[in-house]
């Protein structure tokens, strides 16, 4: 009875037919990811207003070097893993970001000749961009089961659209009168936030009767080879898969990107954050309503196969499309189609994949394929861009046509890797878990 008359409860229950028990998780978890998502997106317009005033060359070269930065950085973060206290590792890497950013304001604040400083804070947001969420939702894989995911991860990454609703408002309303290394700092103290929730979740984490909850005591480190990430990837077919996946996606996210920052490069550095916040805001405002009230029911009514190959293949069509229009209106708009597609219904479904798999692997491969694919993709399909535009000369309707066949490939990863995830449980687990032994 108490249950049917609890508000909060009966709201979430319609909307994600979230359990009463799961209710105060879910919520926390929600307000975890929306601070943190605020702090990234109060960042992001003005990381990416930075890229026009540099040609397609030096932007490849940019995501070059991010690439061997984050491989780098996941490594340093496997050992962490390794040997850090499991309870204290996701706080400690929050305020690590933290005081990045503090570091970044100082600089800004005494330095005459900003380049250098701006293609640093360029490489190393999108180093934060990646992590931060990575370990957000290693941290939701380890709270919840494969059965609870279904149900609550749609509605948690709400929560990150909400946080991408508020970030760039701040962006695009006070960029111009407080500047933006002021909003470093607003960042900055915002990463802070989730720690508190972090041990909160952490204390509740056996209230939800999740049968594969990892009982290790996270006062202890998880263990194990500091490089094991890496192993753990190329000996295991499930995760080669998801890799694959993450790698066609940030492919087609480059080409699209990339024809952004060439036509806004006239406009101002003030006006461009204003423009990239404000298609956040679309993005986001179009996310909250997919995760609300479709993911769950796609994935329970369909299942994996459809709901995590639908954005892909809406892209492949928007592309083919935009090679027989190519207009900026359309490009705009498959950008924010992609996006929202991709943060209310992809990432979630995504996200389900890891409740299958151990405490080691959520926190030593997954970074691997969140970070180092994704940034090797972002490399690779940089300088090809690069080499369709300046070195061929084709335009945006021909370069629309590659996409739209990159596109057709990630629906059908996404296709396989749907069937492969509704295997029997018994069956994946062997697969993933031998692997990982040996």
């Amino acid at each position: 009875m108490a249950e049917n008359n609890n508000p909060i409860a009966n709201f979430f229950n319609t909307v994600s037919m979230i359990k009463q028990r799961e209710v105060k998780a879910v919520i926390f978890s929600f307000l975890f990811v929306v601070v943190l998502m605020t702090a990234y997106y109060i960042l992001r317009p003005v990381r990416d207003a930075m890229a026009s005033d540099w040609t397609d060359a030096e932007v490849s070269w940019l995501w070059t070097l991010n690439f061997f930065i984050s491989t780098g950085i996941v490594a340093l973060y496997g050992m962490a893993v390794s040997k850090f206290r499991f309870r204290l590792l996701v706080p400690t890497m929050y305020s690590i970001f933290a005081g990045s950013f503090v570091m970044f304001y100082l600089l800004g604040s005494i330095s005459d000749d900003r380049t250098l400083i701006d293609k640093a804070f360029y490489v190393w947001v999108s180093v934060f961009s990646l992590f931060n969420i990575s370990i957000f939702w290693s941290f939701m894989s380890e709270l919840f089961s494969k059965e609870q995911s279904g149900r609550l991860f749609g509605i948690i990454a709400v929560g990150a659209s909400v946080g991408g609703l508020i970030g760039p408002s701040i962006t695009a309303f006070f960029s111009v009168s407080i500047g933006i290394d002021n909003l470093m700092l607003i960042a900055s103290m915002m990463l802070l936030i989730p720690i508190p929730i972090i041990f909160y979740l952490q204390s509740k984490a056996t209230d939800l009767n999740n049968e594969k909850l990892d009982l290790t005591p996270t006062s202890h480190p998880i263990g194990g080879n500091p490089i094991a990430g890496f192993k753990m990837l190329f000996s295991n077919p499930y995760l080669m898969l998801i890799a694959l996946f993450i790698f066609l996606y940030t492919g087609i996210s480059s080409f699209i990107y990339f024809e952004l920052k060439n036509l806004l490069s006239d406009l101002s550095r003030p006006e461009r954050s204003a423009i990239w916040a404000q298609m956040d805001l679309a993005v986001n405002i179009l996310s909250i309503s997919i995760g609300l009230f479709a993911t769950g029911r796609i994935v329970g009514k369909f299942g994996m196969p459809v709901t995590i190959a639908m954005v892909p293949v809406m892209v492949c069509v928007g592309l083919l499309i935009l090679a027989i229009s190519p207009l900026l209106g359309v490009v705009m708009i498959l950008q924010i189609i992609r996006r929202a597609g991709n943060y209310g219904m992809t990432r979630p479904a995504r996200e389900m994949l890891f409740t299958l798999v151990d405490r080691e692997t959520r926190f030593k491969a997954k970074p691997v394929i969140d970070i180092v694919a994704y940034r090797g993709s972002d490399m690779l399909m940089a300088w090809l861009f690069t080499g369709l535009t300046q070195g061929l000369g084709l335009g945006l309707a021909a370069v629309a046509g590659v996409g739209a066949g990159i596109a057709a490939l990630w629906s059908l990863v996404g296709i396989y890797l749907g069937r492969w995830f509704e295997r029997d449980n018994s069956d994946n687990d062997s697969i993933i878990f031998e692997n990982n032994v040996q």
